[in-house]
């Protein structure tokens, strides 16, 4: 007599999702060999531990705030510009798609992608020069999205995607311990570079025909294409002989770097983005100077106590979307500086 037939479903714990990365490139990192987490835990029954680190980013307080954070300070009056969410997202896809491409982890690709721009200011990165003159050495998102992981919101993630955090940014030293951050910084550069030249063009500070010729003649155009065929660059370069990380195609990347060059001296710099920045800057620097002089306005919730009031208040306010900043300036000033930046603003 034979046994039930077999049902549609079939059970993929973790040990099984864990046996599967043994068919993973050799460069790949394996959620089994993983350093681990700050505070040991048990093991999820389902989830690997990077599985289980993408969904705590996911349902992270900082993550959804990023839907309300300015991706490009543009002057964008429609409902499909980027954000800094949907920036995250297609970060994400491009992300996803080297790793799987190089046989690498796509679960810690995408745990890193979700979680590299957590910390994020508000205002983008016009935002981010405001808080220099009270972090000695500087502040930098990536930083912060690395204390908001492990302090503000204490999600006790792996070292592999915290490393990832703290080093996306291809200013960051040393450079990030595994291949899959490597290609969330790919990712991230893909991404931007894309999605903001089609921002710039629908916003009107550059036409589609002032993209550099050689930029266009090796991606295409902003978009699909252009994303598409720096995908298949980063994995041309990446699995050239002699390689061992991931990298870009080199006549593509002395093209992308053009196309990068391009979109900091016409849309990053120009006259928009920098006309705006000192209001930018004066709204998160009286924020920040208002909550100093009166700390007990911070509220209790989301606020290491324990840290230097100067932290809490940077921690405090780079955590504010932008329209929370506009309106506590609103509430605590008058309007008028902030109301020169809501045209600015989805």
């Amino acid at each position: 007599m034979t046994g039930a037939p077999p049902g549609p479903f079939r059970l993929t714990d973790r040990a099984a999702r864990e046996r599967a990365e043994a068919d993973l490139a050799p460069a790949a990192t394996r959620a089994a060999a993983s350093r681990g987490r700050a505070r040991p835990e048990a093991e999820d029954p389902l989830r690997t531990a990077f599985e289980r680190d993408r969904d705590r980013i996911l349902h992270a307080k900082a993550f959804r705030r990023l839907k309300h954070k300015t991706q490009v300070f543009l002057n964008p009056d429609g409902d499909h510009f980027v954000t800094r969410l949907t920036h995250t997202l297609q970060v994400n896809q491009v992300a996803r798609s080297l790793a799987r491409a190089l046989g690498l982890n796509e679960s810690l690709a995408e745990a890193i992608a979700l979680g590299h721009d957590v910390g994020h200011s508000p205002f983008g990165h016009i935002g981010e020069d405001a808080f220099d003159p009270y972090v000695e050495g500087g502040w930098h998102h990536a930083a912060q999205g690395v204390r908001i992981v492990e302090v503000l919101e204490d999600l006790n993630l792996t070292w592999e995607v915290r490393d990832g955090i703290r080093a996306h940014s291809w200013k960051i030293s040393p450079p990030p311990a595994t291949r899959e951050a490597e290609c969330v910084r790919y990712a991230d550069r893909i991404g931007y570079l894309s999605h903001d030249a089609l921002d710039a063009a629908r916003a009107g500070v550059i036409r589609a025909g002032d993209l550099p010729a050689r930029a266009v003649a090796v991606f295409g155009q902003p978009g699909s294409e252009m994303v598409g065929r720096m995908i298949d660059a980063v994995v041309a370069g990446s699995l050239a002989p002699g390689s061992t990380s991931v990298v870009m195609d080199p006549d593509a990347l002395e093209a992308m770097h053009e196309l990068r060059d391009f979109m900091f001296s016409r849309v990053y710099a120009s006259d928009v983005a920098a006309g705006q920045k000192h209001v930018a800057v004066d709204v998160i620097r009286r924020l920040v100077d208002h909550h100093l002089a009166h700390p007990d306005l911070m509220p209790a919730t989301y606020r290491d106590t324990e840290a230097p009031v100067l932290t809490q208040v940077v921690d405090y306010v780079s955590g504010m979307t932008d329209r929370f900043a506009l309106a506590t300036h609103d509430r605590l000033f008058d309007a008028d500086a902030s109301s020169q930046m809501r045209p600015l603003l989805r």
